[in-house]
């Protein structure tokens, strides 16, 4: 039995310039981190017992013979782009800490966590660089998803990390190098709120993608922001750190119209009226989880504010995707410690 724990994240700036169609021309930069939220992701070899071949358990329960037949479109795509075939039946479950479509990166992490944990079924060890590109071209290529390239990075590697984006496709993960007691007020200034609404990411990124040639100087002056916002956390500003997000987020509404709605505006101008310093909606746009920079002696007002609206706390984690298991039953008398560890990027 084999289960992966991936992280889902939160972005704070240069989204929008981690977009293929961007940073092919022009580079891209983005500062995120992932949170003490997972997706969580077992398979298993089925036994040739049963009357189906697979079965893959999500919002719907999976009995299938072919792979071919599999509906959910990530474990399809992902199974057959790892070279599964019919010949062994395999069985996937999947839970998450928190609801898709919300823009917390869950599809990419679903995709690392996938590829992790079918990996480790074959016996395979799998560094983070090469996790994370299997992930971004499983969804932009096999999939065919309108989807950046820094939430498969970011749960790949965990932690509050600067990634940047070369015009040949290549990143790099630069972890933030901040005080302890810097990460810690940062951490205790952030809140997160679900809107109690989901919504596919794709119609939005497409319209986003679509709008880039017009919409040059907001993708590079929230380019710019990134390295005003990692120089704020490095001399101890967190405060600065969230009157930047204020400022990204208002350019981010003009890359589309569908980023935000009057209902999202409305919840983000009552959140900066009760004390608020900063925020955004996070993912795509329209819906989801809404993230906002709140000094901690404001936080009580802003809950109250916003009590309709589910408060989610949560602290910054380092983990990245993991292994919880390591191998197959029927493999672990043959490997030893060391090899066994390796598969744990």
């Amino acid at each position: 039995m084999i289960i992966s724990r991936t992280p889902f994240r939160i972005s704070f700036f240069g989204g929008g310039t981690d977009y293929p169609a961007w940073y092919s021309n022009h580079g891209g930069r983005v500062i995120s981190t992932t949170i003490d939220k997972y997706c969580y992701i077992t398979c298993r070899n089925l036994p040739p017992f049963f009357d189906i071949r697979h079965r893959v358990v999500w919002s719907h329960i999976e009995g299938v013979h072919s792979i071919h037949e599999i509906l959910h479109p990530a474990v399809r795509e992902g199974l057959k782009f790892l070279g599964f075939t019919d010949n062994a039946g395999v069985e996937i479950h999947h839970q998450g800490d928190l609801p898709a479509r919300t823009g917390m990166g869950s599809s990419s992490s679903f995709a690392v966590g996938l590829i992790l944990a079918l990996k480790a079924l074959r016996g395979e060890s799998i560094d983070r660089c090469e996790l994370a590109r299997l992930a971004i071209a499983l969804e932009q290529e096999r999939l065919g998803d309108t989807v950046g390239s820094q939430d498969q990075i970011a749960a790949a590697y965990g932690g509050l990390n600067t990634i940047d984006f070369a015009t040949d496709g290549s990143f790099s993960v630069t972890p933030l190098a901040i005080q302890p007691s810097v990460r810690s007020g940062l951490e205790r200034s952030l809140m997160l709120f679900y809107t109690g609404l989901c919504r596919s990411a794709s119609k939005v990124a497409a319209d986003v993608v679509a709008n880039i040639p017009d919409r040059t100087l907001e993708l590079h002056r929230m380019r710019v922001l990134v390295d005003e916002a990692e120089q704020c956390l490095i001399q101890g500003d967190t405060d600065g750190f969230g009157a930047l997000m204020d400022t990204t987020w208002r350019l981010k509404r003009r890359l589309s119209p569908l980023v935000s709605n009057s209902n999202i505006d409305r919840i983000y101008d009552r959140a900066k009226s009760a004390g608020a310093v900063g925020g955004k909606l996070l993912g795509a746009g329209t819906s989801g989880f809404m993230l906002f920079y709140v000094p901690p002696d404001r936080q009580e007002d802003v809950c109250d504010e916003l009590r309709e609206l589910l408060h989610v706390p949560f602290r910054l984690e380092d983990t990245g995707a993991t292994l919880l298991t390591g191998l197959p039953h029927e493999k672990n008398s043959r490997l030893s410690m060391p090899e066994l560890a390796s598969l744990t990027v």
